[in-house]
């Protein structure tokens, strides 16, 4: 019965589905707002943790998840209360039966003025049962479109990074393919888009159509469109769901403006500024991180008050000091750049090869951890100290370089730790710079 969608008895079984969706809406709805808040803050945490360590494929899943998350949690919000409106009417009908307007005894400016806005109370009751059958609908199909804006962009970076920037390939085709294939993809985005808001106009012209169809074709698979296009064309041929889609999309601009307003206490301070000698920013101090979304600042000290003899300091590893070394000392850099997404799985079974890359492997990480250590030195006010870090992660999981300052020499009261990166100029030249500065206090127990 379910492939025969011709048949009488199958549309019989659609229209009554169709008659009870709303108790089968309110279900999903139920269970998918639960489930959606529940992952709101891990999915939150992932991404804002992934954007701190410089995870950037790991970021933009993370931040359509959370787009996803985001828009399916307003929709459906919005549908229960609608759902609820509308069980409220239904029940007030039952009880009330139709307006009688007469009943009101109002002026007669203000009866006709009422029964041309209102009409009946079924009519009312209708038409939030058009609102909420659509918003649940478009809920949904919101979620593909947020999909396919994802998916463009991934076949533009796809393009750029394994056929433009590919050392593999040939120049003329690296860069002749990769450049035709480039101005397709921006050519069909921008057409595509404009095909999008205008409600399918480029479809409307013979000529046009023609022009614009290889394009259509072809982004129908980059866009996904081929899973959700009979849902878009419903939508574009009843005029209630075209007007509820141009609703919606001021009231998204207005969130998302709305979101973006914060209240300023000071002309002169933010709660997010760095760490100086007059302001301590609670990401430099391990004792202060006690939210999940908490990530360790450039660098960490275990408290503003230190009271042992030694001082634990962190800095979180990113690929932003990996190319750091590497400036400092090209030697260290591969010829195969393997940070990104890679596969684990190995093909070859010599084990006196793995055995040699593995010392030789050793040998280098010995020799990146030196690197390391001669670009980073600290100071404490005006005192040099030299730095002995080692690769380890903190409590939260973070990997980054670890070392110990001894502060025997250090009198008691506030003082101010210096992070110093030396660096190659241009010219050969090596220069200090200062980094980040932390402030703390120490008394000894």
């Amino acid at each position: 019965m379910s492939t025969d969608y011709k048949s009488p008895s199958f549309k019989k079984l659609l229209d009554s589905l169709q008659q009870q969706s709303w108790e089968l809406e309110l279900i999903i709805s139920g269970f998918a707002i639960f489930g959606l808040f529940t992952a709101y803050e891990p999915i939150k945490t992932s991404m804002l943790n992934a954007q701190n360590g410089d995870q950037i494929y790991s970021f933009i899943v993370f931040f359509i998840a959370l787009m996803v998350c985001s828009i399916l949690l307003f929709n459906l919000l919005l549908h229960v209360v609608l759902r609820g409106l509308w069980i409220g009417a239904l029940g007030l009908r039952y009880v009330s039966g139709d307006i009688e307007f007469d009943q009101l005894k109002y002026a007669e400016k203000f009866k006709k003025y009422l029964r041309k806005k209102i009409v009946s109370f079924d009519r009312y009751i209708a038409n939030l049962e058009n609102y909420c059958s659509v918003l649940f609908a478009i809920s949904f199909l919101l979620v593909f479109y947020v999909l396919a804006i994802a998916c463009v962009n991934i076949s533009i970076v796809l393009v750029a990074n394994f056929i433009i920037q590919n050392d593999a390939l040939p120049g003329w085709l690296s860069y002749g393919l990769g450049t035709v294939l480039m101005l397709f993809l921006g050519i069909g985005m921008f057409l595509t888009f404009f095909d999008f808001i205008t409600q399918g106009l480029l479809k409307r012209n013979k000529w046009i159509a023609r022009i614009y169809f290889p394009f259509y074709w072809v982004f129908s698979f980059i866009t996904l469109s081929f899973l959700y296009r009979p849902l878009v064309y419903n939508f574009l041929d009843h005029r209630f769901g075209k007007r509820l889609i141009l609703l919606l999309t001021p009231i998204y601009l207005l969130i998302l403006f709305l979101t973006s307003l914060e209240n300023r206490n000071s002309n002169f301070w933010d709660e997010d500024a760095s760490s100086s000698e007059i302001f301590a920013n609670k990401d430099n101090y391990a004792d202060m991180q006690t939210k999940e979304d908490d990530y360790p600042g450039n660098v960490v000290i275990p408290s503003k008050v230190v009271t042992d003899d030694y001082l634990q300091i962190f800095l979180p590893f990113s690929g932003k000091i990996e190319d750091r070394i590497f400036e400092f000392d090209e030697s260290l850099r591969p010829e195969n750049d393997r940070r990104g997404l890679r596969s684990k799985i190995e093909f070859s079974s010599n084990g006196g090869d793995r055995l040699t890359r593995r010392k030789r492997k050793d040998s280098i990480r010995k020799k990146y951890i030196d690197v390391f250590n001669v670009m980073y030195s600290f100071k404490i006010d005006s005192l040099d100290f030299d730095s002995e870090f080692i690769l380890t992660k903190d409590k939260g999981d973070h990997l980054g370089f670890e070392t110990y300052l001894n502060l025997d020499s250090l009198s008691e009261g506030k003082h101010n730790l210096k992070l110093i990166q030396r660096k190659i100029s241009t010219e050969g030249d090596t220069a200090k710079l200062t980094m980040r500065t932390v402030p703390f206090w120490h008394y000894k127990k």
